[in-house]
């Protein structure tokens, strides 16, 4: 493995325009000694120190390798009870049709099969590597027998796996076995003790058949409609390769001849196969870069983006509770009351808003958002359900089998009502990182007014002249509540950005005085000696995961640390929330660092996300309750962004709450609000320097914490005009496609981007021996 140089160069996209914009008597910034060294990284050493690795058989899915596209999935472990090695096949896209049984039933997604590797001898160890820079897996499987030396891989574009096994002659017999799975949802298995509805039967069982020199499992559906996998082997010299594909259609049954295309056209050697497929993972990692002194929670951060890339495209399905590794569980669908919220919102600093499927799944589906709620109030409204299929249906059905929009004031079904105001906070997140009006105009505001619209039909004024909620339910808490916090939050800030961007866009829409009027008039915050309350007369009063009754400090910023008045009341809801220990599950300490760091504590934020790692992550950093689920570790990723940099409010901070005992770290191309990217590198513990470059011409408002006197240069080293706002905050006039170099007078930065020096041995995240 390439050694890591402490000071290296700038590459690219930093030397052209930084390099210009040095202070004079500054050396420039030179180019990249060969493309698979940008930005002063040797990218493959790099990501060579995140590999996880295997050197004991992985038995389930939280401890095995995964491969996936966003689309088709694999995770590989040991075959339980026999000789073999499983290779899950999965898809995001396949699920049942039957929308009378519900999302979690009639709607779920389905589990397509698995195959086996069946060697001739016994399995006696394994040595493996999960290569990120390439996303391949790479390695050895010993037997009695002999060895089997494997690499495998989905391809980043094609939705095929492929798994390439070279055989020593006493191996040369071993076989692949592919294994239909029951075309039923997750949700029926026993030990979920969750009752189907009336009525409810598993779909027919699949049919394998031969289809030339390939095989084909057929399943159909009772809806209509099938899906397929096919698979063949190819031999090239040593090498035999298998090709797995699946497609899905309906309700047309047009899916064997799909999936036959699909492997036959991949049918290449894999070096061949694997070529750009290389080059679009290389591509993606590139886009921004992160490290910081402790190695294993960096080796983490990079995992996450290396499974938030196979599990996400925007043209997918928004990320199920899974994602495309469906395996046994009780939430076989997409969850709209926390996970996908959270599994998304790293797509942002870390300069990834083209995998932004929240978006384009709640503008392509509007339609739906509207069926979902009840027919009185579809004439102007919008919602979503807890719970739904790819094109965020729940069907009519509620209780065991779906968690339809409930109505404010009525306890059937649930009244869980701002889900969709939450998720329409992510598209805004895009919007503020892309600066993109379009996005604004033609997505944000129409989608975010029929939201807020449904809030509205049910607003009471109350006898003290303030606007008033009935009891809805703030998840997951189990008790409806009247002025529930979780709402007043997302309708607060669903007006408030309502009203922004009505005169972003210089838009006269004829509710501007209605959102005023909730913003002067809506009831304040219910709170009580221990803080905010899950509603009026509820108190936080026992164990709970979820930070519902909280987001009104973090995510949406609308209570903050910034203002003195309220820092008391936000320390004694956050101590008070964690205070309670037996519910807590991982997203709760994820949550919990956010806050932390938005307070500027660094420490406590390192200590929450110290106790995910401890407590909640698996071996290859999936995360588990009573069944998979994936956005608590695609979070953790976040509140390592918000230790680093935070962009809410206008003002853009450089390391806010970085932990005392990092020195050093060091941020690049990271995409803030405003649509600016940000290189900054901290050393000593302090920011030694800061490059912005503002894509949209926003306004520039700055925090780099210096620690003294600024110098703010532009290209060429020309000085740039500034003001000096106090507090260590600067207004930085950039236009559009315009960009500054920031550093502390007297001093001379090295403008490196490179890795910074570890604090100290880490394990390997796999099964290391």
């Amino acid at each position: 493995m390439a050694e890591l140089n402490r000071r290296t160069v700038l590459g690219t996209a930093l030397a052209g325009a930084a390099g210009a914009a040095l202070a004079p008597g500054l050396p420039a910034l030179a180019e990249p000694a060969a493309d698979a060294v940008r930005g002063g990284v040797d990218w493959p050493g790099f990501l060579g120190l995140a590999d996880l690795v295997w050197q004991r058989m992985p038995k389930t899915w939280y401890e095995g390798p995964f491969l996936g596209n966003g689309f088709l999935g694999s995770g590989i472990y040991a075959e339980p009870g026999a000789n073999a090695v499983r290779f899950n096949v999965q898809h995001s896209e396949v699920q049942d049709h039957r929308p009378e049984f519900g999302s979690l039933f009639g709607l779920a997604r389905l589990p397509i099969g698995y195959f086996t590797l069946e060697p001739v001898g016994a399995i006696t160890g394994v040595d493996w590597r999960m290569d990120l820079w390439n996303a391949e897996l790479r390695g050895t499987i010993t037997t009695s027998a002999g060895s089997l030396e494997l690499r495998a891989l989905i391809h980043s574009g094609r939705s095929v796996l492929a798994v390439e096994v070279r055989p020593t002659d006493g191996e040369r017999d071993f076989r692949w076995v592919f294994h239909p799975a029951e075309a039923v949802s997750p949700r029926t298995n026993p030990k979920f003790n969750k009752q189907p509805p009336p009525g409810y039967t598993a779909n027919p069982p699949a049919t394998v058949e031969r289809a030339g020199d390939a095989h084909v499992a057929v399943q159909p559906l009772h809806a209509g409609g099938e899906h397929v996998t096919a698979w063949r082997e190819s031999r090239w010299g040593r090498a035999r390769t298998l090709y797995a594909a699946v497609a899905w259609s309906h309700p047309d049954r047009t899916s064997v001849r799909t999936a036959l295309w699909m492997i036959r056209t991949a049918s290449l050697p894999l070096p061949a196969l694997a070529l750009d497929h290389r080059r679009w993972w290389q591509d993606f990692y590139r886009k921004s870069f992160l490290s910081v002194p402790d190695q294993r929670l960096q080796s983490f951060y990079w995992i996450q983006l290396y499974k938030f890339a196979s599990a996400a495209r925007k043209e997918a399905p928004v990320m199920a509770t899974c994602g495309p590794w469906l395996e046994s569980t009780p939430w076989p669908a997409t969850w709209w009351n926390l996970n996908v919220q959270l599994e998304y919102w790293l797509i942002h600093g870390s300069n990834h808003l083209e995998l932004d499927a929240v978006t384009h799944a709640l503008d392509r589906h509007r339609n739906n958002l509207r069926d979902q709620i009840a027919q009185p109030y579809r004439a102007d409204s919008y919602g979503i359900p807890r719970t739904t299929d790819m094109t965020l249906r729940n069907g009519p059905i509620a209780g065991n089998a779906g968690y339809p929009v409930g109505i404010p004031g009525k306890e059937s079904p649930t009244p869980e009502v701002g889900n969709l105001t939450w998720a329409l906070h992510n598209v805004w997140l895009s919007y503020r990182h892309s600066m993109d009006r379009a996005l604004l105009r033609d997505v944000l505001f129409p989608l975010l007014r029929g939201a807020v619209n449904y809030y509205l039909h049910f607003l009471i004024p109350g006898a003290d002249g303030r606007l008033h909620l009935p009891f809805t339910f703030s998840p997951e808490y189990g008790v409806n509540a009247p002025d529930c916090t979780y709402d007043l939050a997302l309708l607060r800030w669903g007006c408030r950005t309502l009203v922004d961007a009505a005169r972003e866009l210089r838009v006269d829409d004829p509710l501007l005085p209605r959102w005023r009027e909730v913003l002067a008039k809506l009831v304040d915050y219910p709170v009580d000696a221990n803080g905010y309350m899950i509603g009026a007369g509820v108190p936080f009063a026992k164990s709970h995961r979820h930070y519902s009754h909280l987001l009104q400090i973090y995510p949406l910023y609308e209570v903050t640390w910034e203002d003195p008045a309220k820092r008391s009341l936000i320390e004694t809801s956050l101590n008070h929330w964690v205070s309670f220990e037996g519910a807590l599950q991982g997203y709760t300490f994820t949550g919990a660092a956010s806050m932390s760091a938005q307070m500027l504590r660094g420490d406590k934020a390192e200590f929450y996300l110290g106790e995910l790692q401890r407590r909640f992550i698996k071996p290859n950093t999936m995360y588990q309750e009573s069944g998979p689920v994936i956005e608590t570790p695609l979070s953790a990723a976040q509140s390592l962004h918000d230790m680093l940099v935070q962009s809410w409010g206008g003002v853009i901070r450089v390391f806010p709450a970085v932990p005392s005992a990092w020195r050093d770290a060091v941020v690049h191309d990271f995409r803030t609000e405003g649509a600016f990217l940000l290189s900054a590198s901290r050393q000593g513990g302090t920011t030694r320097w800061v490059r912005i470059r503002s894509e949209a011409g926003a306004p520039c408002v700055l925090r780099p914490g210096l620690g003294g006197e600024p110098v703010v240069r532009g290209r060429g080293g020309r000085p740039l005009r500034w003001r000096d706002l106090g507090g260590g905050t600067l207004e930085i006039e950039l236009r559009r496609g315009e960009e500054a170099v920031v550093y502390r007078r007297g001093d001379r930065p090295d403008f490196d981007v490179a890795p910074v020096a570890p604090n100290g041995p880490a394990a390997r995240w796999g099964l290391p021996g």
